[in-house]
């Protein structure tokens, strides 16, 4: 008798990765520290290597930091990394060169919580079943939202874009989880704590169908940015049943046609030094 199989569970939905989150950071020199040598990611050695702007990897997924004022995303990222021990001691050693700054860190149960030198926090999780197989990437985005919003997202997602997104119980309340791939997450999660003013930080997708979404965006007077034969752009998410906004989280949204979908990202090994060197093991040989 053959095997039932519930097939299902196997459906992306319409978007297809989360390539990038963009926040942007004031001084290059202490983002290095804490992204590089301290989270132990990889600055992207073929595009945006001046001063105004710098792409750290993670597996295949980016950080985006360009250089200007501030910006703290209205939550934090989940990143899966290969060895927590590994990332502790790096965050020792980066410590007294963070001192002046907002950076912290503490091991809690299943994870590590880092912040960066101005107030982004990075949820950091070691290798586990339900981040699938990966070793090394941006896992989720979190982010707070109001009361009662959680519904409305998820229908938001459904219905504009085509996405795979549940309704969850949450800490706060109700959570939208909307799945951006295989094994990496939207959250929306419903908080009555006062939330901080937008800045302007954004998400970067990629989408199969980009027509249908960007069709039903632009009736409803979402569109803010036309950018190109391949990109456009959108800010607020709203309850498709009565078009009250939710939230406001500017979507870079890219087709699978984009000439840097599924670009080969360059990750190294984080562990690898001068001192005690091994030879051809500078790469991340894991799974991303």
């Amino acid at each position: 008798m053959a095997t039932a199989y519930d097939r299902t569970r196997q459906d992306l939905g319409n978007i297809v990765l989360l390539e990038h989150v963009n926040v942007t950071i004031p001084d290059q020199r202490l983002a290095t520290i804490f992204y590089v040598s301290g989270l132990g990611l990889t600055r992207d050695p073929y595009l945006m290597t001046g001063v105004d702007n710098m792409w750290v990897n993670v597996g295949r997924s980016q950080f985006h930091l360009p250089s200007r004022g501030v910006q703290v995303l209205r939550g934090r990222v989940g990143i899966v990394l290969p060895d927590l021990a590994a990332l502790e001691r790096r965050l020792r050693d980066v410590a007294p060169l963070l001192a002046e700054t907002r950076f912290s860190w503490e091991r809690r149960e299943g994870h590590i919580e880092a912040t960066c030198p101005w107030g982004n926090r990075y949820r950091c999780h070691a290798p586990a079943p339900e981040f699938g197989d990966t070793e090394l990437a941006i896992a989720y985005v979190e982010l707070d939202v109001p009361p009662g919003s959680a519904p409305g997202i998820a229908r938001f997602y459904r219905e504009f874009l085509g996405a795979r997104a549940a309704l969850n119980s949450g800490p706060g309340g109700a959570a939208a989880v909307v799945s951006t791939g295989a094994e990496q997450q939207l959250r929306f999660c419903e908080t009555a704590a006062p939330l901080a003013e937008y800045d302007g930080h954004h998400v970067q997708v990629y989408i199969a169908d980009f027509s249908g979404p960007h069709r039903r965006l632009l009736e409803r007077g979402l569109v803010t940015e036309e950018s190109g034969e391949y990109q456009y752009r959108f800010r607020d998410i709203v309850d498709p049943a009565g078009g009250k906004r939710l939230f406001t989280l500017e979507h870079e949204v890219r087709s699978l046609t984009h000439p840097l979908y599924a670009r080969p990202l360059v990750n190294r090994n984080a562990v690898q030094n001068n001192r005690e060197y091994a030879r051809g093991h500078d790469a991340f040989r894991g799974t991303y």
